[in-house]
Formats: C-alpha cells, structure tokens, sequence
C-alpha cells in the first residue's frame, strides 16, 4: 500500500539513498575492519554506524534503504547516451550494465543487503529506475515531513520546504550534516528545489556523463534562472530579441536546443515509480535474530550491530 494511506501525518520518513553512503562508508572507514576470516567488511560495520546516528539523531518513524536496482537506466541512456557512460566496468546485452566499483566493496552489498532485511528495514529497488526515483517517489506520496539522506546533491531537487521535504547531506561521515532547506539552497545556488534540476541541467555534471551547455557554468546558470523563471522561460528568451541575453549565451543556448529537450527527463527524478507493498516502519526488533545472530559472527559486526539495535529498542 503507498506510504501515507495508513500513516498519521505527523510521521517522519527518513529515505536513504543507500549506495551513496555505503560508498561513503567504505572510504571513510578503514579496509583493516574485517570479517573472522579476513573479508573487508568495512562498508557494512559503516553503513550500520550511519544508520544507528541517524535514528539517534532524527528519530524517523518510518525509514527505507532506496537501492539502485538498475544505477544506469536504458531510457535515461537512449536520450543521453553518455550518461554514467565513463563508470561502465562491463557492458551486458541483457540486463544493466556493470558498474565499476572497488573489489573489496562488491562483496560487502550482498551481506548489507542481507543484515538490512534481516534486520527488519525496509529495503526498495526497483527494475529499471534508480535509487533516486525510488526516493523521489516516497517523496512524492508521503504526507508527512521526509528526511533524505545523500551524498548526491541531485536530490537537491526535492527540497521542498512547504512539505517538510529537506535533504540530509553528509560533509563528514554523517555525524556532520549539512541540513538542506531552500534557504540553504538560495544561499549556495540561488535556486529553490523546484529549480535545482534546471540548474544542474545547464551547468553539466562530469559525475554523471551530463555534459551541458559549454559557457554556461552555475553562475551564470543561476542567473539565467533568476532572470527567466525557469528553463521553459530561458527557452523561449532565446526567440525573443528584447530578452536579455549576451549574443554568446544566445548562441550557446541556440546550438544546445537537441540537449535541453531531453536533459530535464534525465535529471529529474521519477515520482511514479511501481513502488512494491512494503511496511516502512522502524523496526523495534530483529525480523529474524536468529539469522542476525549468525551474520553478526559470520561477519564480525560486532558493536556496530548491537548499538543499533539497542538505538532501535529505545
């Protein structure tokens, strides 16, 4: 049933975009943190101390690990075809392409995965889309005040402030985070959330394969949002003679059109992705201790684990 329908409003949803901090996770903590039989397990024993700090420190009521089932999605890549392109370890005919990550995190997802669903958090990926529009689509239908947290200022975009939605950005492990609010969004961008797609759109992101428009940086982008509205305003100034435009942003936004019609598609996150029925409340206890209690000792979690079970308990 979608999150919201039997929740009371003044719920709290905490969405975590997961890879994202696994990833930080597993640079941030030392690879000398091993399994009993010498496995790195640096980004599970991670990702359980982030998760414990942020229960503690913003007390959601419901929280989902959001996963990329597919990071690098066929349609975002039909319309720009370098999408993500420079982080394709392995290309498959069939099925998404292999992402290049660090051989000692790829056998760490599958036991985060497990000690997750274990544990009794709600875990969502799904065929086709990534962790980002699974986060945009809880976004979307919840009633209640959202907390997501992300290391990937894309979802920057569902700032909203009117909605309780704000993002959680970690600077430093999550221990320090940078709360992000429209203020904080103007201030930095002078954007609000609705207009940070836009903004990213025009400026490019060399992360992502986004390449775009040449000359157009952020200031200017900024700029040219607060001049126009929006990128359908920018659009329609570049036919307009009397809209203020250097002739060299003219052209530059001219030559561009091709990519300005499908970049928005791209950058914006989905928000009707086929959400599976899951219950999204914070569990008190293990779904199944007897199965945590052999991964613990399979894998050495040791007082990551119990913190946050005892954090959950309480």
């Amino acid at each position: 049933m979608p999150y919201g329908m039997m929740r009371k409003v003044t719920r709290r949803l905490m969405l975590l975009d997961t890879a994202s901090l696994y990833f930080r996770a597993y640079f941030g903590v030392p690879d000398s943190v091993k399994a009993p039989d010498g496995t790195p397990v640096n980004a599970v024993r991670g990702l359980l101390d982030f998760i414990d700090r942020l229960v503690k420190d913003h007390h959601p009521d419901d929280l989902v690990a959001c996963m990329d089932a597919d990071w690098r999605p066929q349609w975002r890549v039909d319309l720009i075809p370098s999408y993500k392109a420079h982080r394709v370890a392995e290309e498959h005919e069939v099925g998404p392409d292999e992402e290049e990550v660090p051989d000692t995190l790829s056998p760490q997802v599958p036991v985060i995965e497990d000690v997750l669903d274990t544990l009794g958090i709600a875990r969502v990926g799904v065929e086709g889309y990534e962790a980002d529009d699974v986060i945009g689509t809880f976004t979307a239908r919840a009633k209640g005040p959202v907390d997501i947290v992300t290391g990937d200022r894309d979802l920057y975009q569902l700032v909203d402030d009117a909605r309780g939605v704000r993002v959680l950005y970690p600077l430093k492990g999550v221990g320090t985070l940078q709360l992000t609010d429209e203020a904080v969004l103007r201030e930095k961008y002078g954007v609000d959330g609705g207009g940070y797609a836009d903004l990213a759109l025009l400026r490019g992101d060399p992360s992502d394969g986004l390449p775009g428009v040449p000359g157009i940086g952020e200031k200017t982008a900024a700029k040219l949002l607060a001049e126009f509205g929006d990128l359908a305003g920018i659009m329609t100034a570049i036919d307009d003679p009397s809209a203020k435009l250097t002739p060299s942003q003219r052209k530059r936004l001219d030559e561009a059109r091709p990519y300005l019609a499908v970049a928005p598609r791209v950058v914006r996150v989905a928000g009707d992705v086929p959400l599976p029925d899951v219950d999204t409340a914070l569990p008190r206890e293990p779904r199944d201790p007897a199965r945590l209690d052999a991964l613990a000792a399979r894998w050495g979690l040791g007082g990551s684990l119990q913190r946050l079970l005892t954090t959950l308990r309480t």
